[in-house]
């Protein structure tokens, strides 16, 4: 049979970012720390940079113009979905190496390791956005700190309808995959269990000691060996060597990159009270004041086509994009930081018992931004309030409860009224979770026991029999 060549058209549009662009969006997921060695770079290789001695936001100085140097739209367009900037990140083997951002953050804190991760992980777009909601409910410890079904509930909100908790429970065996192994459990069940799962096939007493996590933690916890030997089946040596191996199980596997994260913060913005309201404004001290360099710009000459004066106006280009990125940054920090704000003013006048239900698509619809870029503006920003200094992701939390009119909860209003409770209770006499149920519904926050375990369990909070004991 012959083959016909033939000529076909197709039409179609694709977003191209400019490297510009892409420094641009960069720049947003940045922490005040890791943006200052950005900064500090540009300025050792950039001649057109040099710092102001006083501290603040960027400026840009006058400098001649020219034709060549009308690249610089007026305002940046920093909005965009995460696949659009970070194509490569998720595109096929094979496909090229693109710009490997999300790499130098796995370092630096838990969600940003598992987020590299993710990136690496072939996921259809549905189960990608259940998995990045996933990654985003996981507390410092590791731990999942969500129930399924809120999740499930926050997602359909998303736009996600007909989402099953069958869909998140498969995503979240494909997490649980991930390093530091024992993430993403719900309970310290899980997260043993799941660090026992990838232990060596000959391990010396693996079997027992699954069984021992899976049946009797209880009876570990309260140092019952009486009973461990008998249904174990063991002598004194063989139970010191399986308690030994569950010993040697890390229960909190995210503590140590929450650490990292925590050694040493700058606000980016501050949040201050005076007779005329709250206010939240930029953290003056927080990044150095830059300018355009008077005696070099003022060397350029127009219409010289030298390579001397090419490299000048190269140069100046440069710096020029870099201040006009920092201060679209700003600019986006201090708009979502001021929208999150206006939502968690009981917050700053109450506490942690006043946080309101909130989610990135509350702020992205208000801001006509994407959800991905305010979960980048967010991500290691901090905000200094009268409370205390906070993650801008920490006012971030789901709807417990409610019927849309007004009366639902934040869950992470409801994990402080929690600790409240326990921390009033009398020592002889503990609150049960069922008890914490009754005192919750008395308080017109109507929660399922299962849930006030959970929320126990993922603030490290023991049981009511095991506080007795301990105390």
């Amino acid at each position: 049979m012959a083959m016909k060549a033939s000529l076909q058209l197709r039409v179609g549009t694709q977003l191209t970012m400019t490297p510009q662009l892409q420094q641009a969006i960069a720049l947003l997921q940045l922490s005040t720390l890791d943006l200052r060695q950005e900064i500090q770079q540009a300025l050792e290789s950039n001649p057109m940079l040099e710092l102001e001695e006083e501290f603040g936001e960027q400026t840009v100085s006058e400098t001649p113009e020219d034709d060549w140097a009308n690249e610089i739209p007026e305002e940046l367009v920093t909005d965009s979905d995460w696949s659009d900037t970070y194509q490569d990140l998720a595109a096929p083997a094979g496909g090229g190496e693109g710009p490997d951002f999300e790499r130098e953050a796995a370092g630096q804190s838990l969600q940003g390791h598992l987020t590299w991760q993710l990136a690496m992980t072939d996921l259809a777009p549905r189960e990608r956005q259940v998995a990045e909601s996933l990654i985003d409910a996981v507390d410092a410890a590791g731990y999942l700190a969500q129930p399924l079904d809120e999740i499930r509930d926050g997602l359909r909100t998303q736009g996600l309808e007909g989402l099953r908790s069958a869909e998140i429970e498969q995503v979240l065996l494909r997490l649980q995959q991930f390093e530091p192994t024992g993430v993403f459990a719900r309970d310290l069940r899980e997260c043993l269990m799941l660090q026992l799962a990838v232990q060596p096939a000959d391990t010396p007493l693996l079997p027992q000691a699954r069984r021992l996590v899976r049946q009797f933690l209880e009876a570990l916890a309260g140092d019952d060996r009486r009973l461990l030997k008998r249904r174990l089946g063991l002598d004194d040596d063989a139970l010191d060597t399986a308690i030994a191996l569950v010993r040697s199980l890390d229960p909190r596997p995210g503590s140590a990159y929450s650490s990292v994260e925590n050694d040493y913060v700058i606000p980016d913005l501050v949040a201050h009270h005076d007779s005329r309201g709250w206010h939240v404004e930029l953290n003056q001290e927080a990044l150095p004041r830059l300018r355009i360099q008077p005696d070099y710009a003022a060397l350029i000459r127009r219409a010289d086509k030298s390579q001397d004066n090419q490299f000048l106006k190269d140069h100046l280009l440069e710096a020029r994009w870099l201040m006009k990125s920092l201060s679209s940054r700003n600019d986006t920090l201090l708009r979502v930081g001021r929208e999150i704000m206006v939502r968690q003013l009981d917050f700053l006048e109450r506490g942690e018992e006043a946080m309101r239900p909130l989610i990135l698509a509350d702020i992205a619809k208000v801001v006509e931004m994407h959800e991905s870029t305010i979960s980048r503006v967010t991500t290691q920003k901090y905000i200094h309030t009268p409370r205390g200094v906070f993650e801008l992701k920490f006012f971030f939390s789901s709807q417990v409860g409610g019927n849309g009119e007004g009366d639902a909860h934040s869950s992470t209003a409801i994990r402080a009224r929690l600790r409240k409770l326990i921390q009033e209770e009398s020592p002889r006499k503990p609150l049960s979770d069922s008890k914490l149920v009754t005192l919750l519904d008395e308080a017109g926050i109507q929660v399922a026991r299962r849930t006030v375990a959970k929320y126990r369990e993922a603030m490290g909070i023991p049981s009511s029999s095991e506080r007795k004991r301990l105390r």
